[in-house]
């Protein structure tokens, strides 16, 4: 039998996704933030070949399909095919974001061939953008901050939480991401879930609302950040709820928006926490009545992906 050829990756890497647990919005405007790398994450591949220097990319979600397909003339980096012209000018934005630190990236008459690939489904909002730019700047070597502010923008922690290896304080300097790594494992953590809400929530459109009503807050800055560092001391899952309902209270005030506990689940025993974008995407859940109860609870809900702390985190 012949024997199959499979290419040599030229490089090949796969990033973390990430789920932010305290501090959003704020994090903008240097709030502290507690933050984990996901279990979940995106593989990147890239492969040389031989013809008129193109870069062919291909896109795949985690059951196989493909979402997006493009080939880019180089050097120029000018969209040649594309099957969705959006996507083709950001991730040409992006590559060209990549070239400003490094002018010998895709400069030369090399072809490559890339393949990326999630874990997870594109809706769940674990971070496909901020995974992929991790990914890129590690090919490009270059700083991936750099590409995400010059691009499309955020605080970065979902960049920090790509390389992590395990849970992450995060916080904004002015422009300067300042990243510790720290052990976060509650001896309660058979009690949290992580429970998808089954919508996928525009971060960009809770980024204005909160420069509408609440950025600049020092006193709320301040106060989320010490929020921050009372999770890291929850000695129960009783601390954790009361500091939960607290940091919801904060967040739903300032921005004038309902609570996902008094949405969805104000029937629900435990406490429910917004991650990240509010209205969509994942919650944490927190629950003593063990995991039967648990899923039977959000099913009857219709929320039938509820995953626990072990599954989800990287810890």
């Amino acid at each position: 039998m012949t024997p199959i050829n499979i290419p040599s990756p030229v490089f090949e890497t796969r990033a973390r996704g990430k789920l932010l647990l305290t501090g959003e919005y704020f994090v903008l405007d240097g709030s502290t933030a507690l933050a984990i790398p996901t279990r979940y994450g995106q593989t990147f591949r890239v492969e040389a070949w031989n013809g008129s220097a193109r870069l062919s990319w291909t896109s795949k979600n985690n059951d196989g399909v493909v979402w997006f397909l493009a080939e880019y003339e180089l050097p120029g980096l000018v969209p040649l095919t594309f099957t969705d012209k959006k996507t083709a000018d950001v991730l040409a934005t992006i590559l060209k974001a990549c070239r400003s630190q490094n002018p010998d990236f895709l400069a030369g008459n090399q072809s490559y061939k890339v393949l990326t690939q999630n874990d997870f489904p594109r809706e769940w909002g674990l971070g496909t953008s901020s995974t992929l730019i991790a990914a890129l700047a590690r090919w490009a070597g270059a700083d991936p901050y750099t590409i995400l502010f010059d691009t499309l923008g955020g605080s970065g922690y979902d960049i920090a939480c790509a390389y992590a290896e395990g849970p992450i304080l995060y916080r904004l300097d002015g422009k300067n991401p300042v990243v510790e790594s720290l052990r976060f494992a509650p001896p309660f953590s058979e009690a949290l879930w992580f429970v998808y809400l089954g919508k996928k929530q525009d971060s960009r459109a809770g980024i204005l609302r909160y420069r509408e009503y609440a950025k600049g807050n020092e006193r709320l800055i301040a106060e989320i950040s010490r929020l921050t560092e009372r999770f890291l001391t929850a000695h129960s899952l009783t601390d954790l709820d009361i500091l939960i309902l607290e940091h919801e209270t904060l967040i739903s005030r300032a921005l004038q928006l309902p609570r996902a506990k008094d949405l969805y689940f104000n029937d629900f025993w435990g406490e429910v926490k917004s991650l990240g974008a509010w209205g969509g995407d994942f919650v944490l859940a927190t629950s003593d009545r063990g995991e039967r109860e648990t899923h039977s609870y959000f099913a009857s809900k219709g929320m039938t992906t509820v995953l626990s702390w072990e599954e989800m985190a990287v810890f």
